[in-house]
């Protein structure tokens, strides 16, 4: 049975630390192996020159990441970031970033994935990113 936004969305309020709930990520979908948040522009996440800062993409692609295993486990169980890596192809401006999180393998202890970071306006990629978990429960 695939998971519904509305508990995804439940995963991520009730799991992660106040300042990541703070980017106002919000599940826009869920599947067997993957995860679409939308991250929604914000001032406070820009940087000189009025791109949105790489820091809270990095987040957005972390977080992402988190509901995609649970989305495959059926739950959220804990987990840990093992490794992260992003390249950045272009600047993000006044725009909400669609973060999709594709689970590439799935072990019993080890999650890897791929991750695209699209501004929302132009379909444009911004980031990619891939990442490997350690599940731990």
């Amino acid at each position: 049975m695939t998971m519904t936004t509305a508990e995804a969305d439940k995963i991520l309020s009730a799991n992660f630390a106040p300042w990541v709930l703070d980017l106002g990520l919000a599940v826009e979908a869920v599947g067997e192996d993957r995860a679409t948040l939308r991250l929604p522009w914000s001032e406070r996440l820009s940087r000189e020159g009025g791109g949105l800062s790489g820091q809270a993409l990095m987040a957005a692609a972390d977080t992402a990441t988190v509901i995609a295993v649970a989305a495959a486990r059926g739950a959220f169980v804990p987990m840990t970031t093992v490794q992260q890596s992003t390249s950045f192809q272009r600047p993000v401006l006044g725009a909400d970033v669609l973060i999709e999180a594709v689970l590439t393998k799935l072990g019993r202890r080890m999650a890897f994935a791929d991750i695209t970071m699209r501004d929302e306006s132009s379909g444009a990629l911004a980031a990619r990113a891939s990442t490997v978990y350690a599940i731990l429960g």
